[in-house]
């Protein structure tokens, strides 16, 4: 038999079995299998307040990036 024959042959019966079964951790079906207790987070943790708050002063707040005289 031709080498090339004989690996197509290879290829094609791999590709008729099925993947490896893949385990990482107990089994969900295990009733025995430990479970990690939940802990109580709060929906509103890490939230900021955003409400409206008063304007600034914008001559004030102009002055401070405006560009300074005398040259500079």
């Amino acid at each position: 038999m031709k080498p090339v024959l004989l690996t197509a042959f290879a290829v094609a019966l791999s590709a008729c079995s099925g993947p490896p079964a893949i385990e990482v951790g107990p089994s969900p079906s295990d009733a025995s299998s430990s479970v990690k207790p939940l802990r109580y987070a709060p929906v509103t943790a890490g939230t900021v307040d955003y409400r409206p708050v008063d304007p600034k002063p914008w001559i004030e707040r102009n002055e401070r990036v405006a560009p300074k005289t005398g040259g500079e």
